[in-house]
């Protein structure tokens, strides 16, 4: 004998949220279209790199240190006489790739544990909640520059350790929403037509979950990618003559000494440029998903 749901359940399960929570880029403002614009440009560029970058951006020229904007160099050169457009366009890539591994492995392990912790509920919850507080209670820097000091400088490190910081966040948003998911009608309709929950979780509640996770990953692009920068400009992240944003900030000091601005003002503003779109398609995307839920 075949269960079927209730009138009540069967009306849930044609209205999940999951289907309405997908329509989430309609209706945005002119500032969120702009941000999203913008951050495609910047994946654009750093995937087209070779091709736009006019110089070497490790190549060295002494006799041409400092020159100023314009000429054979639009935006100058740093003070080993290297193309900064260049520079900028190549660390376009180191400065999106590590914070998309951060995100990608945080996101991932966050999902898991908070999906698994908020359905199983009991020990299970307490034990992978505790976990995650234990993770809390060190910061996510300190944790990048002891691994550093362990294995050496350079992107696989930091980026393992912003990972394993960033992964309790995603963690603990995700266990929240999925408990509210669980208590949906549509979920007991399903359980009473005898489906396991492990199908449930993959083929109903992850994808109701899903818009959530996106703007929350949204968000923490932005946090990793000025916290992998700010490893570099310290010198526990991407290594000198590799373009790094972080890594010519740090370089660009000693020419603010001689009068140059440009060096280290330039990738600072990518910096924050980027920072700020990511922040705002993060906080889009949450605005949406919170207008829907009322």
């Amino acid at each position: 004998m075949t269960l079927t749901a209730p009138p009540a359940a069967a009306t849930a399960l044609r209205r999940r949220p999951g289907l309405r929570r997908l329509r989430l880029l309609g209706g945005q403002g002119p500032l969120f279209t702009a941000a999203l614009l913008l951050l495609a440009a910047l994946v654009l560029v750093a995937a087209l790199a070779p091709l736009l970058a006019p110089y070497d951006p490790e190549a060295m020229d002494l006799t041409a240190s400092l020159v100023g904007t314009g000429g054979d160099h639009l935006l100058g050169t740093d003070q080993s006489g290297r193309d900064i457009l260049s520079r900028l366009l190549y660390g376009a890539r180191t400065g999106l790739l590590g914070p998309l591994l951060v995100v990608a492995v945080s996101t991932v392990l966050g999902t898991g544990l908070g999906v698994l912790a908020g359905w199983r509920g009991g020990w299970a919850d307490a034990v992978l909640s505790r976990s995650m507080d234990l993770v809390f209670a060190v910061p996510g820097l300190l944790l990048a520059i002891m691994l550093v000091a362990v294995a050496g400088s350079g992107m696989t490190a930091p980026v393992v350790a912003m990972a394993v910081a960033y992964t309790p966040y995603v963690g603990r948003l995700v266990r929240g929403v999925a408990r509210q998911e669980k208590a949906r009608p549509y979920i007991e309709s399903y359980r009473v037509q005898g489906w396991s929950g492990r199908t449930i979780c993959l083929r109903h509640l992850l994808p109701n979950i899903a818009p959530t996770v996106l703007a929350q990953s949204a968000m923490n692009f932005g946090y990793a990618l000025m916290d992998l920068a700010a490893l570099s400009f310290l010198g526990f992240g991407v290594q000198p003559p590799t373009a790094d944003w972080g890594a010519m900030i740090n370089e660009g000091q000693s020419a603010i000494q001689q009068g140059a601005m440009l060096p280290a003002l330039a990738p600072s503003f990518c910096i924050v440029l980027a920072v700020v779109a990511f922040g705002i398609v993060g906080e889009g995307l949450a605005d949406r998903i919170a207008k829907r839920e009322r």
